[in-house]
């Protein structure tokens, strides 16, 4: 019986690799097997996020400031390169990178487009990382964005990311927020 099912298992992914080939060389199809599912691990991680506008080495810079008839900063829009530390202060263990940008999305309140992605350094996640892609309103107390996929350690990643504004100076716009991540990966 069991070599009856092996047989009719090869021939149909004989036959299926055939057709999906036949039908268009740019795709390719393979039959997913029942045998070889993969259980999906949750990883929960928690670092800090420094946003520095100000001072001579900014890690995050306007490109695109608003355009003349804006309200408020509508549409200004900053690219990321902000460090992603252990703890809150700026001298804490180094463990990634947010590299992205964001953008004063909404002309009613303080929403920001995220699109970012923590690239990891430190540890088993060395060359791993995850997308963010989504509304942040940075006044609330703690805002939820998604996480939207990765690579490495978190291919085929999704969850969602956790934000709390920690320090803001509203002198220089610099920030530090703490990220609380939960994500499921393979």
């Amino acid at each position: 019986m069991a070599s009856f099912l092996t047989l009719v298992s090869f021939y149909l992914f004989l036959f299926s690799t055939w057709l999906t080939t036949i039908f268009g060389i740019f795709s390719e199809q393979s039959p997913v097997s029942t045998y070889a599912k993969r259980i999906e691990k949750m990883t929960r991680l928690h670092f800090y996020f420094h946003d520095i506008l100000d001072g001579t080495k900014p890690t995050a810079i306007r490109i695109v400031p608003p355009p003349n008839k804006s309200v408020g900063q509508f549409g200004t829009t900053y690219m990321i390169d902000d460090p992603l530390t252990e703890g809150p202060e700026k001298t804490s263990k180094l463990v990634g990178r947010a590299q992205g940008m964001y953008a004063l999305a909404s002309q009613h309140d303080s929403g920001l487009l995220m699109v970012i992605n923590f690239a990891f350094l430190e540890g088993m996640y060395n060359g791993s990382a995850l997308t963010i892609l989504g509304r942040n309103p940075v006044l609330d107390m703690v805002r939820e964005m998604p996480i939207v996929g990765g690579s490495g350690v978190f291919r085929f990643a999704r969850g969602y990311a956790l934000a709390s504004t920690v320090s803001l100076s509203p002198k220089t716009g610099d920030a530090v927020v703490e990220y609380n991540v939960s994500v499921l990966h393979f």
